[in-house]
């Protein structure tokens, strides 16, 4: 984005030199009318947002119905993917949303089992998401679901912003969840958390491969990924073997009995994080 932004910024110096060499010709309406139109292009190149899918509809809200969902005064419901809720995340969603037109935007807008449209919301022509508003305050968790490029990243970078400032549910030390710590995670069971730790074993069992964090392998965190999920974190640069050792940082929903543990569907699921890197910090 830099890149691009840097290299919009020259074609704009070098088109607007050519603008004002046009003075000595006596061209000041033509000038300034390249001036403006060259203008307009750098700044949409500049600013250009991630997260910019195919318009799905747009309404007015008329109510929050939970902490990931909203309805349209058309009747619609409106789960907003990307996102998992916090215990922040609605009152700001009713803040933010109630009585707005917004504009639904994503890739697929089939209904789930519930009849609820996925989707991005902006309020208005905003470029930023409301997703992206509530991840950038603290009131809301990556759920890692968007599976293009640039918006996951982007939706990520805005977690990790909150983090560092430690706005929102990062206040709270216990945001993130110690690996080292199974009680505490399986505590949350039936909760979508974050948790950082060491990968002690890497283990394979039928379809089933085990990122163990704990050497008790009944009682300790683990997380589990299917053969079908393999071609999925392969394709994204991960080796799961080659996380042996390493820190990570993985996102989920907490299940288990007497371990917690967290299936992982999806790359974004996953972090590697550096050896010396303090707790919650890296993006």
């Amino acid at each position: 984005m830099t890149e691009r932004v840097e290299a919009s910024s020259r074609h704009t110096a070098l088109g607007l030199t050519s603008a004002l060499n046009a003075t000595s010709t006596g061209l000041m309406p033509q000038r300034l009318h390249l001036i403006v139109a060259l203008l307009l292009v750098a700044d949409g190149a500049a600013y250009a947002a991630p997260c910019q899918f195919e318009a799905q509809g747009q309404g007015r809200v008329a109510a929050i119905v939970d902490a990931r969902s909203v309805r349209l005064d058309d009747g619609r419901e409106v789960r907003l993917a990307g996102m998992e809720a916090t215990a922040t995340t609605r009152q700001a969603l009713t803040s933010l949303l109630v009585g707005r037109d917004v504009i639904l935007r994503g890739t697929d807008d089939t209904p789930d089992r519930y009849g609820r449209q996925g989707a991005l919301v902006f309020i208005g022509e905003s470029d930023a998401s409301v997703q992206t508003m509530l991840l950038t305050n603290g009131d809301a968790l990556v759920s890692a679901e968007i599976a293009e490029k640039d918006c996951a990243a982007a939706l990520m970078s805005a977690e990790a912003e909150a983090r560092r400032q430690k706005k929102g549910s990062w206040a709270d030390p216990s945001a993130i969840k110690n690996a080292e710590s199974p009680d505490d995670i399986l505590a949350g069971i039936g909760r979508f958390m974050v948790v950082e730790g060491k990968v002690l074993s890497v283990r394979q069992a039928g379809a089933m491969t085990y990122l163990n964090f704990g050497r008790n392998w009944t009682h300790g965190f683990a997380v589990t990924i299917s053969k079908r999920t393999l071609p999925t974190l392969e394709s994204a640069g991960a080796t799961l073997k080659s996380l042996e050792n390493r820190r990570i940082r993985v996102r989920g929903w907490v299940e288990g009995t007497t371990g917690p543990r967290i299936d992982v569907f999806r790359a974004g699921q996953v972090e590697l994080l550096g050896a010396n890197e303090p707790t919650g910090v890296r993006p």
